[in-house]
This record gives structure tokens, sequence and C-alpha cells, in this order.
């Protein structure tokens, strides 16, 4: 999941100021950790622990209050109940990688992003990008090919992966929904070259930087295998060391980088 997490530090300086190219520093002073990172630790913790999905993310989220929550979310985490408000945002999907990396079937990796996204995001549409994004994770560590995830992706959720990068580009805005942000975040994985190109697509489209950033990331990374151990030594220099320690048993657990 360190590459979901690495795309939102990446992608964090760009979201309030898009860019249309490739050509950007990945790393800055302002380059931090987001709400994405927050609940991805959360849900890995929750796999980890084998506790409530809702529960992690409410204790995780308490402790970082100003990581840039949506305000339905922000309202969700500090209520005292936890019922879910029908969200068909990409909050669901942004924070679903480690369900793709701990799980092995097709079968376990859907019914597990629907609980982890059931918890807030209980419109089928936001379960179904937090679904689309676990299972390409998983194809992509299982060995499928890019060809393979499309088409399988395509199968499952009636995603448009057909679209070209480039013409996607210019016309393509701010989205936070799933249907319009997951199925983009996927095409730009799969026109990558390898996981730094994967990062640099997502954010070149000018949308939700970090988030698209974070799921073509974690995409990336079980297909590609390797991330840079440059960007893993920024990475570890912006957690917390709370953080780091979940990332590193998850790891451990999974046997992931």
């Amino acid at each position: 999941m360190i590459g979901a997490i690495a795309g939102d530090i990446i992608g964090s300086v760009y979201e309030a100021m898009p860019i249309k190219s490739k050509d950007f520093p990945f790393f800055q002073k302002a380059s931090v950790f987001t709400d994405d990172t927050v609940l991805t630790v959360a849900v890995a913790s929750a796999i980890l622990k084998k506790c409530e999905y809702a529960s992690s993310l409410k204790l995780f989220g308490r402790k970082y209050p100003n990581a840039g929550y949506g305000g339905a979310f922000f309202r969700w985490l500090f209520s005292p109940n936890s019922e879910p408000y029908n969200s068909w945002g990409n909050g669901s999907a942004m924070r679903v990688s480690p369900v793709g990396f701990a799980f092995d079937t097709v079968e376990e990796v859907l019914a597990e992003a629907q609980k982890s996204a059931e918890v807030t995001h209980n419109h089928p549409e936001g379960i179904k990008g937090a679904q689309a994004t676990a299972l390409a994770i998983l194809l992509a560590r299982m060995g499928a090919s890019k060809a393979e995830i499309k088409q399988e992706i395509s199968r499952y959720f009636s995603y448009d992966l057909t679209r070209d990068l480039d013409a996607i580009r210019p016309q393509y805005s701010f989205d936070i929904s799933c249907q319009g942000s997951v199925p983009a975040s996927i095409i730009a994985f799969l026109s990558s070259t390898d996981y730094e190109d994967a990062i640099r697509n997502a954010i070149s489209l000018g949308g939700d930087s970090d988030t698209m950033a974070c799921i073509a990331g974690g995409i990336a990374q079980a297909y590609y295998k390797k991330i840079p151990e440059e960007i893993v030594h920024q990475v570890r220099q912006r957690l917390p060391q709370s953080f780091w320690e979940i990332i590193s048993e998850f790891n451990r657990k999974f046997g992931l980088q």
C-alpha cells in the first residue's frame, strides 16, 4: 500500500493547483500526507487487527482531524453513530488498497472492498469504485497483464477503459465521484511504463490529484512490484512513526516491499 500512500503525498501539492503536464517535481516542501493516507492506514490496521472498518476509520480519523476530509465524512467521523451516508465519492477507492494486497481471491477482495466502502459509501457507485480499485490490485499482483486487467475491470464494472489518456486530459476537470475519477485513474495506470510514470499520468489529468495518484499508485505497486527507494525514503520522512509501523507490519504479513 506504500504505492498508494506515495501517490497521495506526491499529488497533495497539485490538488489545489491542477496541472496538465507530466513534467513536475515529485516532492516539495509542501508535499504532505492527506486523508487518503490516514484512511488507507486505518483500513490496513483493521485488516491486521481483524476489527470493524468503521471503528478503525473513526479511530485514525479523529487522531488526524485536519487531514482534509470531505464535509460528509467529517460529520460522520465525529458523529456518535456510524450510519453510512450513501456517498458515491472516491473516498471509498482511495483507502481500499490494503484489501487488494491482503486477500487472495476475487470473491474475497470484492466482499472486503464492499465492507470497507459501505460503512460510509453505501451508494452503488461508491462500492463499485472501491471494488474496481481493489480488484485491479489483486489482478496486478497475481501477474495479470494490463490487457487482462483492463478486460476484467471493464467486464465486472462496465467502466470505459478504452479512452486514451491524451484524449482525456484536455477536458478533464476536478471530479470527486467514483464514476468520474476511478476509471481515469485506472487508465493512468494502464497507460504507464513504470511506477513513477503511473503517478505522473494520474496527476497530469488535472483532477483530484492526490486521490487519483493514490488509486493509480496502489495498482502500479502491485503490477510493477518495486517502488524506487528514493520515493519510499521521501514518503517515510513525511509519515508519523505510528503509520510506518503499521505499514511495516502489513508489508511483513503480506510479503510486500
